[in-house]
């Protein structure tokens, strides 16, 4: 069971959403614009958000951005937009992960499953160590040789989720898969993230310290030799 927030500003698919959400036992609270949901997420504990871009009041992408600057909530995008580069940039501005409408309740319902999987494996970690480099996934804090990193929400994920898998190769697919939840998507997206990861670290892609990029492959994170 989950506490679960949709932001629906259309009553139908609001209705619809909360009777199958109900059926399957989660807790449901729902509001029809942004600063609601903004209110909603400041003054209660949601373990996901249902986030509709067509909102009344504000873009969808803008109550993602206000909604990323007061919480770690775990947001799914639905979305009339069938434009992938559109859902990058959200997946990028910190969406979890997205849904195209019309979508089926079990199709959703698989959706929110993944997405909590992958947040409460993050929240009942252990303390990462690899070199000089320690993450906290429990307090989601990282530092390196005792000195905080200011880490993005997806930098943070993508660098526990490697700490996790240390020593070993991690397919660019099983890292769309794990920290984007898609399933395809753009190398691009885990290139730049890798970019600004490397520079908070202190290396290049050139001069690799902890991030080591195996062309065609994936990447792997080990500590510096």
């Amino acid at each position: 069971m989950a506490q679960v927030l949709v932001v629906e500003d259309d009553q139908v698919v609001r209705s619809a959403l909360i009777r199958y959400l109900s059926q399957e036992a989660h807790g449901v609270r729902s509001v029809g614009t942004a600063l609601e949901a903004l209110r909603e997420v400041a003054q209660h504990p949601f373990d996901v958000v249902i986030l509709d871009l067509g909102l009344p009041d504000l873009d969808g992408g803008e109550a993602l951005k206000m909604l990323r600057g007061i919480s770690d909530v775990p947001v799914i995008i639905a979305t009339a937009r069938d434009d992938e580069a559109e859902v990058v940039r959200l997946l990028n501005a910190g969406a979890d992960d997205y849904v195209t409408k019309p979508f089926s309740g079990e199709h959703l319902g698989a959706r929110m499953s993944a997405v909590l999987r992958r947040s409460r494996g993050r929240a009942a970690g252990d303390v990462l160590q690899v070199g000089g480099l320690r993450i906290d996934t429990r307090r989601r804090e990282a530092d390196l040789d005792g000195a905080p990193l200011n880490l993005t929400r997806r930098e943070f994920d993508l660098l526990a989720f490697l700490a996790s898998r240390a020593g070993g190769v991690v397919p660019r697919r099983e890292i769309l898969a794990e920290v984007w939840g898609q399933a395809y998507g753009d190398d691009q997206t885990i290139d730049v993230h890798l970019s600004w990861l490397r520079r908070k670290l202190g290396e290049t892609a050139r001069q690799p310290r902890y991030l080591h990029t195996v062309r065609g492959v994936g990447v792997r994170l080990e500590p510096p030799a």
